[in-house]
């Protein structure tokens, strides 16, 4: 019996409710196997721990998460608490920290999600996103603050080392796929240093993988090539920021924010990874009991794919199409089903297997 130990991070809004969804489901697809256990252990790192504590994480935190298979976090963002400090002290600290510089992010239109785009059928990509430096390096800082002369500065950083290991990450997901096709994401017309090293890094990889057929455009390009023409990517490599906003608009072309899975992986496997639902903590619903589980279930498949449980994934994949194709939805696409609703159908779509 394979038994896998997962951290759980609910954190904050919706995402306590739909990780809670996808504990439920993936502990019924365990059991139903009878070849794999889950042991879950919850953490209670959120924003209302920060305000009653004064942190995100207590100390020694990092270093106990080191000891699990993969972390499966949901959210984090408060109305209470500015958003540069949840962010950097919950979830960027995970993800430098465990240096999960990976991140994947799959979109297509599930069967029975309708989307605004014509042609959405042709969405079929994954989005390789660089997670550990870039714009979101932390680097910079502020001067003279509240003085007319006040200056504050966001510096990116572009190491060889980052470059390559995500370049060389991305083609290998494109020589995974059928179509092995690679888009090089940039913007080194204006940003002559760190972008011009991202892109020549790039065609330098690409020697190595001649089976993969590439491509390079402009960021501000992309965003139509996405809406006009989806059918001609396949996989998408982009930095930390660019791929942070072309992924949103990937769930959003895909029918919904609330389907999108995501994973942060640290390929080596020296740390564990940690899987989460694009969404973010949505308080405006927060409590409601209408959030979409759809986006942590797909998670979850990702989380299985990653422990080896390769089986229980198509299982738990299978099942989500059959829901979403099922016309019960929830209202970010145009049901009236809540939370309880679709996980409960996904749990008896389980249960008849």
């Amino acid at each position: 019996m394979r038994n896998h130990r997962i951290a759980v991070i609910p954190g904050d809004g919706i995402g306590k409710e739909v990780i809670e969804a996808g504990k439920q489901v993936i502990d019924l697809l365990a059991k139903k196997s009878g070849e794999f256990t889950f042991d879950f252990e919850d953490f209670d790192w959120s924003s209302d721990r920060y305000l009653e504590k004064g942190s995100y994480i207590p100390k020694g935190g990092l270093q106990h998460l080191a000891g699990f298979d993969a972390i499966y976090f949901g959210a984090v963002g408060s109305q209470q608490v500015p958003d540069h400090v949840s962010l950097w002290d919950l979830r960027l600290a995970i993800c430098q920290g465990y240096d999960q510089y990976a991140n994947v992010r799959p979109a297509r239109v599930l069967p029975g999600v309708k989307s605004r785009l014509h042609g959405s059928e042709k969405i079929d990509w994954i989005i390789i996103r660089e997670n550990s430096e870039g714009e979101y390096s932390g680097n910079g800082g502020r001067v003279h603050q509240g003085l007319p002369e006040e200056v504050g500065t966001e510096v990116s950083v572009f190491t060889r080392k980052g470059v390559e290991r995500i370049h060389r990450f991305a083609f290998e997901m494109a020589m995974s796929r059928q179509r092995k096709k690679l888009t090089l994401v940039t913007k080194s017309n204006a940003q002559r240093h760190g972008m011009v090293l991202w892109d020549e890094v790039f065609f330098e990889v690409a020697k190595d993988y001649p089976e993969v057929e590439i491509d390079r455009e402009l960021v501000d390009a992309v965003t139509t090539r996405m809406v006009l023409k989806p059918e001609t990517m396949d996989v998408i490599v982009a930095t930390n920021l660019h791929a942070d906003i072309i992924s949103d608009l990937a769930a959003a072309l895909s029918g919904s924010l609330g389907i999108a899975p995501t994973a942060n992986l640290n390929p080596e496997r020296k740390f564990p990874s940690m899987f989460e639902p694009i969404h973010g903590s949505a308080f405006d619903i927060s409590g409601k009991g209408i959030a979409n589980p759809i986006g942590s279930f797909w998670t979850a498949v990702m989380m299985l794919e990653h422990l080896g449980e390769e089986k229980a994934a198509k299982q738990l994949m299978a099942a989500i199409e059959r829901q979403t194709d099922s016309g019960i939805q929830t209202a970010d696409l145009g049901g009236k089903a809540t939370t309880r609703d679709i996980t409960e159908s996904i749990c008896k779509d389980i249960e008849g297997q």
